[in-house]
């Protein structure tokens, strides 16, 4: 008999959807798997918020504390958002931020995968975690069919303009929006200009995140990071920035 659950955590300042399959797992098994969910998002939002006076991230970027005095999972993510500057060749750089290093580019995907992690713990078989709009899948459909995740058009909130299947992996979107053109360009200060909408899918929730990001800065000057080994299983799709024209590229499909 399959477990089917759902739930919602409000953290963040938004709502984390979770929908929850399992052939093996029982409900009390699965509600479990959720709660610890749950804490561990919230102990998230204690340590990386920048609107929490007294996080880790914000007495880091008071320089109160070095990244050496940091819990072990501000290294990792410090270490990550490195590494995503480097391969997006600074489109995504947390550091030049007002205020100091925001990793809020990264930390979405980063806890949906983590999330992931968690519940297949408990018995989870098939997951789908959306953390606004940063989307972890494990497992595909209860039916064998891969997860259809949809994109919307940046400013008609009803109009899908894209799906894409994926059976395990990450997908994150970055854009206008909600919030409207508030991504800043790193390297003029200004804000982005590269894209309306930027799509990444790949194996790692926090660097298609960071990824995604990166895109709204550089636009089509950036498909060319996704021909890097670190990237060759990443995929992305942009709608650009004056016109709803929009282009792919996957690295796999590349003679």
């Amino acid at each position: 008999m399959t477990t089917r659950t759902q739930a919602e955590i409000e953290v963040w300042g938004t709502i984390v959807y979770l929908e929850i399959w399992s052939d093996v797992a029982d409900e009390n098994s699965l509600q479990a798997g959720i709660s610890e969910v749950e804490k561990f998002y919230k102990e998230v939002d204690e340590v990386f918020s920048t609107y929490k006076e007294h996080s880790i991230i914000s007495r880091l970027r008071r320089n109160e504390i070095s990244i050496g005095d940091c819990p072990a999972d501000v290294i990792e993510v410090w270490n990550r958002c490195a590494a995503a500057k480097e391969l997006s060749e600074g489109s995504f750089d947390p550091w030049c931020v007002e205020g100091g290093f925001d990793p809020s580019g990264y930390v979405k995907g980063w806890a949906a995968d983590r999330g992931i992690a968690i519940l297949k713990k408990y018995g989870a078989e098939h997951i789908q975690i959306n953390c606004a709009g940063d989307l972890a899948l494990a497992g595909g459909l209860v039916d064998g069919n891969p997860w259809s995740i949809g994109i919307r058009h940046p400013e008609e909130k009803h109009t899908v303009v894209k799906v894409f299947e994926i059976v395990d992996g990450a997908i994150a979107t970055s854009g206008t929006y909600e919030r409207g053109a508030h991504i800043k360009d790193p390297h003029t200060g200004m804000i982005a200009i590269g894209a309306r909408s930027a799509t990444v899918l790949g194996p790692d929730g926090g660097l298609a995140d960071a990824l995604a990001t990166a895109l709204v800065v550089s636009g089509k000057d950036g498909a060319s990071w996704f021909l890097k080994p670190e990237l060759l299983d990443y995929q992305c799709w942009v709608i650009e920035r004056h016109s709803d024209n929009a282009w792919g590229f996957d690295p796999r499909t590349v003679a």
